[in-house]
């Protein structure tokens, strides 16, 4: 077995683990602090909004041996605006140009066609901005429509708790995301927008995972004393973390390909768009189940009285045994003249699994208090 399964087998068996929920606090700073630098950078820089959603001009050139940056250099000059400038297998240039009207289209059509160099006639093709809006208008409608409907199937499925658990978590991924298109500057297009709503579902399955690993892992919680809801959320997350960072590397490699070696290197600008609202959104989809969605669960859970009273029996449990000179691992134990403790949900989940630290699940109890 690798390395990274053997570290999984021992999380799914509860015998190692990080305490996300307990440090939740820290990464509540993090988040928070994460994302109000993306709402700055999106207040200060804004979208760079594409042509589609600004209107302009889009010219093809015929067969031209003018480089890129000289052809954009001289868009620039022509228009007065900003010019997005790709090289087409034929050795033709597409230029696209926004916020220009049709006089101011044909006008900078001939000056390119002059600095190019060129005989033939340059292609120029109008786009208006409300083709960009409609798409932004009935796309915000579908994101409004799909954040209902989370919220609901979540709510019956598992609980309200939950369901405001992973909104929350859907709103701080959709943030962090559109901060870093205004942070870096790239353009935001309709595939953009696709992009944007493709993260949401994968955000939304990474949470549900751990959410339903949890609910198997709280069933009848209140029948014992062993652990507190905390404490089971915790080893929730552990459980399915392997699971989760090998679903978010699968996903993210293909995705860094198209960021990395298709816009970047290779210098297939157009791949940018969507890519990089992929590749940030999966990333932050991963963290959140992880790091946000789960421990605002465990917040919320533990201000019931039901879940209070739990964590003061397990607390007293402890101090009992820590009384009686034994350890925290031995306070789990039944103890003679108690209620026997049921194992919360069936411990054959990975996320169910319950048990403390450092022990083995086969480990075989001490005759001493059994």
């Amino acid at each position: 077995m690798s390395r990274l399964g053997t570290i999984g087998a021992r999380l799914y068996r509860g015998e190692v683990g990080y305490d996300f929920v307990g440090k939740r606090k820290i990464w509540y700073a993090v988040s928070i602090l994460i994302t109000i630098t993306a709402i700055v950078g999106l207040a200060v820089s804004g979208l760079n909004m594409g042509i589609e959603f600004k209107g302009g001009a889009v010219f093809t050139t015929p067969k031209t041996s003018v480089s890129v940056a000289q052809a954009q250099e001289f868009a620039e000059e022509a228009s007065g605006h900003p010019a997005i400038v790709q090289k087409l297998g034929n050795d033709t240039l597409r230029i696209q140009v926004s916020e220009l009207d049709t006089a101011q289209a044909n006008t900078v059509g001939k000056q390119l066609a002059e600095d190019l160099n060129i005989t033939g006639e340059i292609n120029a093709e109008l786009v208006g901005p409300s083709w960009g809006e409609q798409i932004a208008n009935k796309a915000w409608t579908g994101l409004g429509v799909f954040m209902i409907l989370v919220v609901v199937y979540l709510a019956i499925a598992f609980e309200w708790r939950m369901a405001l658990a992973a909104l929350v978590a859907l709103i701080h991924d959709i943030t962090i995301t559109v901060g870093i298109y205004a942070l870096v500057g790239f353009e935001v297009t309709p595939g953009t927008v696709i992009g944007l709503l493709t993260i949401l579902g994968y955000s939304l399955y990474d949470t549900v995972v751990v959410f339903d690993s949890l609910k198997e892992g709280t069933k009848d919680i209140t029948k014992q004393t062993r652990w507190t809801y905390s404490e089971i959320a915790n080893r929730s997350i552990n459980g399915t973390l392997v699971r989760s960072i090998n679903t978010t590397v699968v996903a993210l490699l293909p995705v860094a390909g198209l960021l990395f070696i298709g816009g970047g290197f290779l210098g297939a600008g157009m791949l940018n768009d969507i890519s990089l609202s992929l590749f940030v959104g999966l990333a932050a989809g991963a963290y959140s189940s992880i790091f946000i969605a789960t421990p605002l669960v465990a917040d919320l859970k533990e201000r019931e009285p039901a879940m209070k009273a739990l964590k003061k029996r397990v607390l007293a449990k402890r101090a009992a045994a820590a009384a009686r000179g034994e350890s925290a691992e031995d306070a789990s134990e039944d103890v003679p003249g108690e209620p026997q403790d049921a194992l919360p949900g069936a411990a054959a989940t990975a996320g169910a699994v319950v048990g403390q630290r450092g022990r083995g699940r086969g480990r075989p109890s001490s005759g001493k208090r059994r």
